[in-house]
């Protein structure tokens, strides 16, 4: 749903994380704080559209996994070939291109950080937690059994820093390519957000 910002200032912020550091949902409460778009998933979705191809095949294994984490271990789909996966990206880019020249947004993952690295008013945060937070954010926060958790925050992460290194051959994490790194088990979700959110208005000198 489109959101129409408090001024005129074209600006967009990219978010990446640690799986279970609930960096999403933080993403999505600074979207609403600032009243700009919100992407995430989407954006593959939207790729795919474009190249006529289908998830459905990813979309029925993540129903048969609980909460659909699934798709964190395999961004561009988990059968599809090489080929497609980087038609895929390609497109991606493309996509998030234009959805950060449109308007004011936040993204969340998908290399945003990396492709929109020389857009003009960009910020970019990693948002970590330690284990002990997001084994705790996985089993209360997003529902999941605990040895399902410990195995999903092995294997996202995992999956996540091959996935950025093969496209941006830089770490997610890396002190150099990110503004504001911060652990989100300080201050929570809400608290989290709130202070990103004032960061951005303090960096654009929004009202």
């Amino acid at each position: 749903m489109k959101r129409e910002g408090s001024d005129m200032l074209h600006y967009n912020i990219t978010i990446s994380r640690q799986f279970g550091s609930l960096g999403r949902l933080i993403g999505m409460r600074v979207a609403e704080l600032l009243g700009i778009e919100f992407y995430d998933r989407d954006i593959v979705e939207e790729a795919a559209k474009r190249l006529n191809l289908s998830l459905a095949e990813v979309s029925s294994q993540e129903e048969r996994e609980k909460g659909g984490f699934l798709r964190m271990r395999y961004p561009l789909g988990s059968n599809n070939t090489l080929e497609v996966k980087e038609r895929l990206y390609e497109v991606q880019t493309k996509i998030i291109l234009d959805m950060a020249q449109k308007s004011s947004c936040v993204i969340v993952g998908r290399c945003s950080d990396f492709v929109l690295r020389n857009e003009e008013n960009h910020i970019n945060f990693f948002i970590y937690a330690s284990y002990e937070a997001r084994l705790s954010n996985c089993v209360n926060d997003l529902s999941m059994k605990e040895t399902e958790a410990i195995r999903m925050i092995a294997e996202v992460d995992k999956a996540r820093d091959a996935y950025h290194k093969r496209y941006t051959r830089f770490s997610q994490k890396d002190l150099k390519y990110n503004h504001v790194m911060i652990d989100s088990s300080l201050l929570g979700v809400g608290g989290t957000a709130n202070m990103l959110a004032a960061i951005v208005k303090e960096k654009f000198q929004l009202k």
